[in-house]
């Protein structure tokens, strides 16, 4: 049995036996609270059919227009709303019940889905329309993300907090090892919109979990939106630790992208792969990241923030640079899982950073500002990226991506360093 294998196997019996709970403050200890463990579940038959969503959708792009920059903006436009409306989202997380607040966004996000793999079963799909259903998804996903991150306390000992968010991550990675590769199989064997469906079904059983949730009411102090979306910025520019971790956030963002924007057009034409392939090299990705995410504390002990990043970073140049260059999906296969654990290491550390320097009473909006700021990065590089290998190549693109990331780095590690150990860490009971 491979290691993977060993890991999913564990949370799983973990996470269904309940026979022997594992020890506090062990990588699996979360899985000793039910809420967290059935929303757990939930979230990944769920992020399972956003990544068949996702697979479907780049790879659709590619049969619809030969612009590798309209491809590239299938990654962009699942991301871009983050940017434009995370911050509101994270105000609304703040100010609402947040189960509430996941419940309206997983049934728009079921709704949208599901007119999409209708109209493409039906064969009306444009690239624009494609983009437009996309941006659509992309929007649920920031009113969703705040409010789910933050409900993360209301389920566990605040103690497990960065157990938690690294089994969240686990959670993702799993369906991003699985989706891909079933993704690129069921496009093959019938067509884009049986993917598209199989996504919309998927967010019933979250839906049926946060009904069946009945959290301990927060105490609420509402405020009006942009006044409450200032508060945060301000805190979050305000506070030093705080800013240097979303500024380096906002340069890694943009890094990332090349690899995860350029992809399917790399397997379409300079690998000449399949949706099969391309589900491969994402699965890859995935089980990259599902066997790096459970070092992630033990690195960062052992090297720091800065170190973990470095190592993350190096991983992910080594990777577009591989890629840049091959021209055969089997000897892309090793640059796919190098990315996946640098993705990983570099998402999930400073996710875990924001949310250990952030007051709960501004938690939705210190998250939407991280992940704006993130993934807003992620939005801009797309789009960059994609634009320069419609003006120069493929290969041009992912390079310059690896120069970038390198010397982006070297400057922002002086400039805008990461903080030391404890460094602005706050106390949450």
């Amino acid at each position: 049995m491979s290691r993977e294998e060993d890991i999913v196997e564990e949370i799983v019996e973990t996470a269904t036996a309940g026979l022997v709970p594992p020890p506090p403050g062990s990588t699996f200890s979360p899985f000793r609270y039910p809420v967290f463990r059935a929303i757990w579940i939930a979230n990944l038959f769920s992020n399972i059919g956003s990544t068949l969503q996702s697979v479907g959708a780049a790879w659709l792009m590619t049969e619809l227009t030969p612009s590798h920059q309209l491809v590239a903006l299938v990654q962009a436009s699942a991301t871009m709303p983050i940017m434009l409306l995370g911050m509101f989202a994270g105000a609304i997380a703040d100010n609402f019940d947040r189960r509430r607040v996941m419940l309206a966004a997983q049934v728009g996000m079921l709704t949208v889905s599901a007119v999409l793999a209708a109209l493409t079963y039906a064969g009306w799909m444009t690239p624009f329309l494609l983009l437009a259903f996309t941006l659509s998804v992309g929007a649920g996903t920031a009113l969703n993300s705040p409010a789910w991150q933050a409900s993360v306390r209301q389920q566990v000992d605040p103690r497990e907090l960065p157990q938690a968010i690294a089994l969240n991550s686990i959670s993702f990675n799993i369906a991003r090892s699985i989706g891909p590769a079933l993704g690129g199989l069921l496009i093959s064997i019938w067509n884009v919109s049986f993917a598209f469906a199989i996504n919309a079904v998927s967010y019933i059983g979250l839906i049926a979990v946060l009904l069946w949730w009945r959290p301990e009411a927060r105490k609420i102090e509402r405020h009006p939106i942009l006044p409450a979306v200032a508060v945060g910025i301000r805190y979050c520019a305000g506070n030093g630790p705080l800013r240097r971790i979303l500024i380096r956030g906002l340069a890694l963002g943009f890094s990332l992208a090349a690899y995860q924007s350029l992809l399917p057009a790399v397997v379409s034409t300079q690998m000449h792969g399949s949706e099969f392939d391309f589900g491969l090299m994402l699965g890859l990705f995935g089980i990259g990241s599902i066997l790096a995410a459970p070092t992630i504390g033990t690195i960062r002990r052992k090297l720091g923030l800065e170190g973990i990043l470095a190592l993350g970073s190096a991983m992910t140049v080594c990777s577009l640079s591989l890629v840049a260059e091959i021209d055969h999906v089997l000897y892309a296969l090793p640059a796919a899982f190098a990315a996946g654990m640098g993705w990983v290491w570099i998402l999930t550390t400073i996710n875990t950073a924001v949310q250990m320097r952030s007051p709960e009473d501004i938690l939705g909006r210190c998250l939407s500002i991280y992940q704006a700021v993130t993934f807003g990065g992620m939005a801009l590089g797309s789009w960059t990226w994609g634009a320069l290998a419609d003006w120069k190549s493929l290969p041009f693109a992912l390079h310059t991506g690896s120069v970038f990331l390198i010397v982006s780095f070297a400057v922002l590690r002086v400039v805008a360093p990461l903080p030391r150990p404890g460094e602005g860490v706050l106390k949450h009971t």
